[in-house]
């Protein structure tokens, strides 16, 4: 239901955006910027990802940003070039700050061996493991993992939506979605789910079962829990289902918590994501899939996205209207997307039908008359 008018009005159910006029929205604007919540874009890039950049914020201004104006945060284990600047802050109206990141974020910790790591990036390498060989990469991970959220140019902020370079946004987005996250008390959103490379992380899943022994505590048990989700045979070993974290809106509490910390700390100390090569996108989602409610997830249907090679892209025809992708080409009920997954095994109504859509959206829309 929506509440217009404050917390004592009666409930008004909006069947159809049109019932609303002119009035509705300048009176829901009013009420969201009053509290408004604190949120950015977050982009990790490098100063070579100029045009990727660029190309990624426009689609994000044109779709969405133009009309709410959020913030940027640009991160970079270098300095931005005054180029770099320039010509992404041009892009928006929306203030921009630029961020280098220190080692104590980007670098090797103490424990790890780093001549026994090289060698495993060259046996990667050598067997041809997706990003193996690369060094950088694992640096990202482990930053994305477990650092960006720790920044200092994010300690004001409640909700980030990550951005990365030659991204695509197919829908037009008429609503505030930071609000909607932030009022429906949703901590993470995500658009494309599917499994991970397994040579990727062969120890990651023991790792995660002995966090979980040591800290019991910590999960979400019984018909809330995502776990469901993760293992095809009763947590013995772990699927690979993950959410796509290159496309995540998400609460930066939560990953600032202290369980979350806990579990990034405890599987840092072993050493995965150098010996082998741990990505972001399982870390986020095990985290996810352990400490949030079913109800605290959202499915992001009516953002259409593509991370070369995948698109998730709105099939049903009340969403289509206000997109340019192909239906087609939707990727959310391949054999490799574990959205199928995802709704026998926790929420057959995941995705939102267009009642649900445009009530829980309602609140927060603008006019785009």
């Amino acid at each position: 239901m929506i509440y217009q008018g404050g917390a004592d009005s009666r409930p008004h159910v909006v069947a159809n955006l049109r019932e609303l006029d002119v009035d509705d929205f300048q009176i829901q604007q009013q009420q969201q910027h009053s509290n408004r919540v604190k949120a950015a874009f977050v982009i990790l890039a490098r100063n070579s990802d100029l045009n990727g950049v660029r190309f990624a914020m426009r689609q994000v201004e044109d779709r969405f940003n133009r009309k709410f104006n959020y913030p940027y945060v640009f991160l970079n284990e270098e300095d931005f070039t005054s180029e770099f600047k320039t010509l992404t802050t041009s892009l928006t109206k929306a203030s921009t700050v630029y961020g280098k990141i220190d080692e104590s974020m980007w670098g090797y910790p103490e424990h790890i061996n780093q001549t026994y790591a090289a060698e495993c990036r060259q046996d990667m390498h050598n067997r041809k493991i997706i990003y193996g060989g690369s060094e950088s990469y694992r640096h990202m991970c482990r930053f994305q993992s477990g650092f960006f959220f720790r920044h200092p140019l994010l300690d004001q902020y409640e909700y980030y939506w990550r951005v990365e370079p030659d991204v695509q946004y197919f829908c037009d987005i008429n609503y505030d979605v930071f609000q909607m996250m932030k009022d429906n008390k949703f901590k993470y959103g995500w658009t494309l789910s599917l499994t991970e490379y397994m040579e990727t992380i062969p120890s990651l899943w023991k790792a995660v079962q002995g966090f979980m022994v040591k800290h019991p505590d910590y999960l979400v048990k019984g018909s809330d829990s995502i776990l469901p989700w993760v293992s095809d045979d009763g947590f013995v070993t772990y699927n690979g289902c993950h959410f796509w974290s290159n496309f995540e809106i998400g609460s930066l509490e939560f990953l600032r918590s202290k369980k979350y910390i806990d579990f990034f700390e405890y599987l840092d100390q072993t050493g995965g994501f150098f010996y082998e090569r741990w990505g972001d996108a399982p870390v986020h989602s095990l985290a996810v899939a352990m400490m949030l409610r079913k109800d605290e997830v959202h499915f992001f249907n009516d953002i259409g996205y593509k991370h070369n090679p995948l698109m998730h892209c709105p099939t049903e025809p009340y969403l289509q209207g206000s997109c340019h992708c192909n239906a087609g080409d939707n990727f959310d009920w391949n054999g490799w997307s574990c959205a199928t997954r995802y709704k026998q095994r926790l929420d057959d109504q995941f995705v939102w039908d267009e009642w649900t859509y445009n009530n829980r959206t309602a609140p927060y829309r603008v006019n785009t008359a």
